[in-house]
Order: C-alpha cells, then structure tokens, then sequence
C-alpha cells in the first residue's frame, strides 16, 4: 500500500487516481495524526506525504511527522512533496530520513518514474540477472551482466559490482565518488551497459572543462542568433542524451549559479535551448562523479546542498588502488596484453618478481598511472619478458623516485631492499640476479654502486 498524506483533498485524490490506475494499492490521510493511525496499524511500501498542512506553513508540522513515520517505520521510504521556493525545506526531510523530493506542480510520468525507482530499490527486485567473471565479461544479450573493463577480483571490486548489478536497472540518480584514476566512469558505463536504456545513448559530460559562460548552450543547446557566434542551432547534451544515460563528471567543478540551472533540469527534467522560448522535456537517467569531497563543500558554501540529494540517490566509492593491490597481477596482465594487441608486438609476459615490486609502489595517480607504467615498459623494452628492473628503470625515467613515501620507506629503499633480496636468492650471482630482475649486469652493478651494496 502507499500511503498520501496531504491536507488538499485534490492532490490526494489525483495522486490516488493516478496510483490506482498504474496498480497500486493505494491509501489516504488528510494530517499527521490520520497518517500516525494508518502506520501503526499496517506498514505501507512508501509515503508520500506534503510538508506543509494547514495548521503550519513553516513545515514543522511535516518534519514532526516524517521523524515519527521513520521512528515506527524506520525501512519506509518517503517522498517528500513541496513548491520549488521551499526546497531548503525538502532539504532538511532529507536530512532527516526521506529518499526523495518532488515539487509542484510535479509531471506525471516523472514521478511514476521515481516511485517505481525507489520501490524497486527498497524491495531489493532490481538485480541484475546472471554473475560475472573476473575479467570483462561482457554480457551476449541473454541478461549476462557486462562488466565491461572493469578488471579485479578484490572483495571491494566484487561488492561494487553486486551494487552495479542492484541498481542498474533502476532509473536512481547514481553519484560515484573516488580519487583520480580509479575508473568512475567505467562504473558509469557499466551501470548504463547493464540498464534498461542500454541501446539509447550514453552521454559523457566533463563539467571541468565547459566554461560557464558555454555552460548552458553547451547543455541545453542554443537556437541559431541567440547569441553573437550563434551560427547554427546546436542541439544540447541533455537533448542528445534523451530515452538515456547522462555522465556528469567531475560535477564538483560546478559553479555554483550553474548549479542552480542544473537543479532545475533534474528536478523537473526539462530546459529551455538559449533562443527558445519553450521547454523541451527530457528522460534521462543522470549519473554523477567526482574526486572532491562534495558534503565538505557544502559545508564551506560552494556545493549546493539541494542538488547533492538530488544526485545523490545511490553513492558509489571507488577505493584508491593502494586499497585494492591485490587487483594489480590481473590490471598489469590486462594492460600489457592490451598494449601489445593495439601496438601489433608479440605477447610478453610479466615477472612474478616485477609483479611484487608493482604491488609496492604506491600510485598516487591509481588505475591510469599502473596502465601509463606498464605500456611504457611494453613498449621501451622491447622483451618478451619483463622483469622488477625493466619497470624500474621506466618508474625512474618519469621522476617517480624521489621523496616519496611508502609506509615509512623511500622508493629508493625499497629498490635496494628488492636487489638485496635477490641478492642473497641467488647466493650473490650477478647474472642470476640481473636476469631476475631483468637487467642487464652493468645496470645492476650501477644501481648497487647507487646504494652501496657490496
């Protein structure tokens, strides 16, 4: 059953009109004290309750009830109904315990839309058919999962995926937080690979890069003359991405006045083209990230706090691959196969004592500095088979070395540490070491001389 709570007998009866005729069973309150009754008594799917009644239009009243429906029924989703210039008000629901907001008057289809969403969230039906592999499985149109490029089989890697796997097929706003490097957008494009939206569009948008005086010719599209270098109509990114997917990166490089555009396009999912006068409606599906600590940045004034909630249905962190090197033989075999396959060079295989020196680097540039490594290594090398030195020798050519840290050790130390290692494997033979290391003698006699080892 979804309860509706709202002291205005028209908005019940139409939102009760409109529920009832899509399926559902449906309930009516007209105030907080009716609602408390019908929670009590039997547990609704979802709430949909207005802030303000008639006895309050500061929404204390709303607030009063949204924290009593929580308290009795703390697994209840509710949505939360209010006018755009009360916002600030829906923000502080969400605060407290509500999934989500629409203002009025709200759009039909929208709103069957995120009711649908978040049932479908709540009750845990929205998986993903099928289980995926370890290694970019793709899925062959028979409902496999398609996990694209990601590549690892650590517990985090795994459990992100089984979220992926649970939302996907939802229509949530996704945010997907996490350092440079890690992969948010193949996250993005797996949770799109693996939608109902599949075979529509899949629109990457890098935030950081549009200017924001471009910002809304370059999202919502312009008619031609509607500014001086207006020469043509350009269609908008919102319009390119309609029936699909759109990818908001790096959406904490917003400025905030351009924030406030945005707000209004996902809220009621529709824009006005520069030049024109009428709205255009979208559905699109909207997934966000970024590298910045977005609730830090409300806090200091530069993050709206609105538009957080409304992007921020479903969160997804990536962890630093620092956090995952357990993930490293398989994104190096990866990355080396793929290197050799796009430069046409006979496969080459990689040293387990080059895969431990890997795993202790500390890769602050994550995912993206691994793959620059070792395609480097690939290609300036020239062997069949790459060893700990061969890497090294690339790791320092990119001023890597230096003062960098690593658990209390120097990449210098650790270096040495591993010659010494191999050292005393090999009862100090030189061409046995070297060969381990995959180096030539004179370059393992120069590095011992650089450490002085005797």
């Amino acid at each position: 059953m979804i309860l509706i709570v709202d002291d205005d007998k028209a908005i019940r009866s139409s939102l009760s009109f409109l529920l009832k005729r899509k399926g559902y069973d449906v309930g009516c309150a007209s105030c907080p004290q009716e609602a408390m009754e019908v929670v009590r008594n039997r547990e609704p799917q979802l709430v949909i309750m207005d802030m303000n009644f008639t006895l309050s239009t500061t929404g204390d009243e709303g607030l009063t009830l949204l924290k009593q429906v929580k308290v009795f029924r703390p697994n209840v989703p509710v949505i939360l109904i209010t006018a755009w210039g009360t916002i600030n008000l829906a923000v502080e629901g969400m605060k407290a315990g509500a999934v989500d907001f629409i203002t009025k008057p709200w759009d039909n289809f929208l709103l069957m839309q995120r009711i649908g969403t978040i049932l479908q969230l709540n009750s845990g039906s929205c998986s993903a058919c099928g289980t995926a592999g370890m290694q970019g499985e793709k899925g062959n149109g028979s409902g496999e999962f398609d996990r694209g490029l990601i590549i690892g089989q650590s517990k985090a890697i795994c459990d992100i995926l089984e979220m992926v796997k649970r939302i996907a097929r939802t229509n949530a706003s996704v945010l997907i937080t996490g350092e440079s490097g890690t992969g948010k957008e193949l996250i993005a494009q797996a949770i799109h690979n693996n939608s109902m939206r599949k075979v529509e569009p899949f629109v990457k948008v890098n935030l950081g890069g549009i200017s924001n005086t471009l910002f809304e010719s370059e999202m919502f599209g312009h008619k031609k003359g509607a500014f001086t270098d207006a020469c043509s109509d350009r269609t908008g990114r919102f319009a390119l991405a309609d029936k699909g997917t759109i990818f908001l990166d790096e959406i904490g490089d917003l400025d905030p006045g351009c924030q406030v555009k945005l707000l209004r396009v996902l809220q009621e999912q529709t824009f006005e083209p520069l030049g024109e006068s009428r709205p255009k409606k979208v559905d699109v599906r909207v997934i966000s990230a970024t590298n910045a600590n977005l609730a830090e940045m409300v806090q200091q004034k530069r993050f709206r706090e609105d538009l957080l909630y409304r992007i921020n249905l479903i969160s997804i962190h990536l962890p630093p691959l620092r956090e995952r090197r357990e993930d490293i033989p398989l994104l190096v075999e990866h990355f080396a196969m793929q290197t050799c396959k796009e430069n046409s060079l006979p496969e080459v295989k990689v040293s387990a004592e080059a895969i431990e020196w890997l795993r202790t680097l500390p890769f602050p540039g994550n995912i993206r500095e691994l793959k620059n490594l070792v395609e480097r290594t690939v290609l300036i090398s020239g062997k069949g088979v790459l060893g700990a030195g061969d890497f090294m020798e690339q790791y320092t050519a990119a001023g890597n070395f230096g003062d960098t840290e690593l658990h209390g050790c120097s990449l210098g130390e650790i270096e040495k540490a591993t010659i010494l290692e191999k050292l005393k494997r090999y009862n100090n033979n030189i061409s046995q070491t070297a060969a381990a290391l995959g180096i030539s003698r004179a370059a393992l006699y120069r590095r011992m001389e650089k450490y002085g080892i005797k």
